[in-house]
């Protein structure tokens, strides 16, 4: 602390120059604006926890098979859309979770709509735990890259 006072009394220290401590001489406005990063460039998702359905309907291979076909394909839409950044499954495991999503969306009303849309959840394969989640406004730049590194379409 006697320190502190001795530089701030030289004048060799201000509260400006610890401020400045804190910026990042790598920061974008502009990608940031893009990407509505907050200060921090961070932002709000939202993280769908896909479970198995309590009540699944019995359904043939065939059905069961195009629905699943049509949970891909949506998948799909929605990540070209921009609205989803994050989809896959998990691994077997005793919570009875399936996989995963995070959505780019501004509303837990517009998070709901896109999930209730998916036909494996619309017919119960699937049920989901919506949560808001915060993290990294950049999470969805990694698209671009991922088209480029598979070999066999997933």
């Amino acid at each position: 602390m006697r320190l502190f006072l001795f530089l701030l009394l030289l004048g060799s220290f201000s509260f400006d120059s610890l401020s400045a401590q804190n910026q990042n001489p790598n920061y974008d406005a502009e990608l940031a604006k893009k990407l509505n990063a907050d200060d921090y460039g961070m932002k709000s998702f939202y993280f769908v926890i896909l479970k198995s359905g309590k009540n699944p309907p019995e359904l043939s291979k065939a059905v069961k098979d195009s629905i699943m076909m049509g949970h891909l394909k949506n998948i799909g839409n929605l990540a070209e859309s921009g609205k989803l950044l994050v989809a896959g499954p998990f691994g077997k495991n005793e919570l009875t979770y399936r996989g995963l999503f995070i959505l780019n969306t501004t509303s837990i009303e517009e998070a709901k709509q896109i999930v209730e849309s998916d036909p494996a959840i619309k017919v119960g394969i699937f049920d989901v735990d919506l949560l808001p989640w915060y993290g990294s406004a950049a999470l969805g730049e990694y698209l671009p890259f991922s088209d480029k590194i598979w070999k066999v379409k997933p």
